[in-house]
């Protein structure tokens, strides 16, 4: 069972390494530009270890406790590591200088809070600004219309690299996933557009397991992929 398990982490995620590389050709892009991050919550190290064989790159933690436990894990095997879950003030402590993007940051608070120990450490912290495409009141991240005036007030802060922007879109409801990438596309475009000092957006993630063609059709340069390369995820 766990020699099955194995073969299929690793021909999963080649699986989706093959459909990356289609939309990005059927988007007229090169695969090279979209980047695949693994999403290892509640996966053990061992089929981790299985995708990173398979050429696994980049992975994304979603709690900060896990994410320090397989820090050391994920630099041993070169792997690029992110946090991409919902961000808590008193865990970005765990978190700066040791992602190389933290994917969730939504309000001027955690900005400081990252700010302030990027600094303490001499470092420049790299992050996303999540976005609430869907406007969902249960989720985070800013609003579309708030968002200019959010990256006005982290751009001077010395010890934030702000990158791009991330979002979740709705996962059920009138509208498709790809209205919602389609929009997070001309929401990023127009950020670009106002060339504000200090912001540097080069990255938009966007896409899971359910819907990360259309994310990649839409523009998406990193998607976001657990189920599709681990399976479904244990109830904890």
């Amino acid at each position: 069972m766990e020699q099955e398990t194995q073969i299929n982490v690793r021909e999963n995620f080649l699986r989706v390494k093959e459909t990356v590389a289609e939309a990005a050709y059927k988007a007229g892009r090169r695969p090279e530009d979209v980047r695949l991050v693994a999403v290892t919550k509640f996966v053990d190290t061992a089929r981790i270890a299985e995708a990173i064989a398979a050429g696994c790159r980049e992975v994304g933690e979603n709690r900060a406790q896990e994410f320090t436990q397989k820090y050391d894990f994920f630099k041993e095997n070169g792997q690029t590591a992110h946090f991409i879950g919902q961000l808590q003030l008193n865990k970005v402590k765990y978190l700066v200088g040791r992602a190389d993007l933290i994917q969730s940051a939504d309000r001027p608070e955690a900005f400081y809070e990252i700010d302030r120990l990027a600094q303490k450490h001499g470092i420049r912290q790299g992050a996303l600004v999540e976005v609430n495409i869907g406007r969902e009141p249960q989720k985070a991240g800013i609003l579309p219309e708030e968002l200019p005036e959010l990256l006005k007030r982290i751009s001077d802060m010395p010890g934030v690299r702000v990158k791009g922007l991330m979002c979740i879109p709705p996962a059920a409801g009138s509208r498709d996933a790809s209205y919602y990438f389609a929009c997070m596309k001309e929401l990023f475009e127009h950020i670009k557009g106002m060339q504000i000092p200090g912001i540097e957006p080069e990255l938009l993630s966007m896409g899971m397991s359910g819907d990360y063609p259309s994310a990649i059709a839409e523009g998406a340069d990193m998607v976001r992929v657990g189920s599709a390369i681990f399976g479904a995820r244990p109830r904890h």
